[in-house]
This record gives structure tokens, C-alpha cells and sequence, in this order.
């Protein structure tokens, strides 16, 4: 039987934030020997990108951080995803509303977006826009801290 719970973080595009997230939680874990326990993966709500590689700006701050992030390519999400994780994490309330429409509802309590973990529960800026991946990245990382402290307090 397979207890690896398994992690979709998901966002517009998914060449910044959703693959950020993916590549920031693989490596945190791993630093922590708990790999074993998750699968991760992330994907997109648009069509816009998909086979596109990661946006060289989620890239270079993974480098500049010395996190792998491999060869990722684009994907968008699908209804039979609701089925396959355990959570589904948007990294915003526009995620969170198109994940919806494609999954359809939430009946087993799945979704979520990332910061609502935080203690300041709000959006993750698409950095696609703003251009500022040093603030993306810091509220990735807020975000999945809150998450895991999540996971270890409610066993889930």
C-alpha cells in the first residue's frame, strides 16, 4: 500500500510559481531525509505553456539557492488529478477558482492555497507579471514551511 502523500501545486502557467513551489518542497524534504513520503508534482490551470520549459527567472533564483529543479516542462492540470493527490495548492484565489472548474468540486476537502497555511493567509504574486521572484520565492517558502508544519501537527 502506497502512504506517500502526494502534493499538486498548481498555478497559471505553471513555468514560475507551481514549478518553484514543486522544486522548494522536493528539496526541503529532502534535506530533511523524508523524501520517501511525498510525491510532488505541479501543473498549470491555462493551456498558455504547455511543453514549456520553467521561466528563467524561477530558474535562476532555484540556482542561486542551489535547488535542482531538472529538466520540468509544463503540464496542465486534469479532472482525474483530484483522484491522484491528496492536496492540490493554488498560489492564488484565481488558481483556486479555474482548479474548480476543471476538477469540479472539492468534495474531499483538497484545495487549498499555499499562504493559507501562513499566518498571513493572501495571494502569491505570478511574478510573470511582476517580475520580482525574490518576493515570489519568499512566500513559496513561507508557504511550504506553514504546509509541512501543517502535515506534522494534523497527521494528514
Amino acid at each position: 500500500m502506497n502512504n506517500k502523500k502526494k502534493i499538486l501545486f498548481v498555478c497559471l502557467g505553471n513555468i514560475c510559481r507551481s514549478p518553484m513551489a514543486e522544486c522548494v518542497f522536493r528539496h526541503i524534504v529532502k534535506k530533511q531525509g523524508r523524501e520517501e513520503e511525498f510525491i510532488i508534482d505541479s501543473a498549470a490551470t491555462s493551456t498558455e505553456e504547455i511543453g514549456n520549459p520553467m521561466h528563467s527567472g524561477t530558474r535562476n533564483k532555484l540556482k542561486e539557492k542551489k535547488i535542482e529543479c531538472g529538466n520540468h516542462r509544463a503540464r496542465r492540470i486534469q479532472k482525474e488529478d483530484y483522484d491522484k493527490f491528496d492536496y492540490i495548492i493554488g498560489m492564488e484565489e484565481k488558481n483556486i477558482i479555474q482548479i474548480k472548474k476543471i476538477v469540479g468540486e472539492d468534495s474531499k476537502n483538497k484545495i487549498y492555497r499555499l499562504l493559507d497555511f501562513s499566518k498571513q493567509p493572501r495571494d502569491i504574486a505570478d511574478p510573470w507579471y511582476t517580475g520580482d521572484f525574490n518576493t515570489t520565492y519568499q512566500d513559496i517558502q513561507e508557504g511550504l514551511e506553514a504546509f509541512l508544519e501543517y502535515i506534522e501537527k494534523t497527521g494528514e
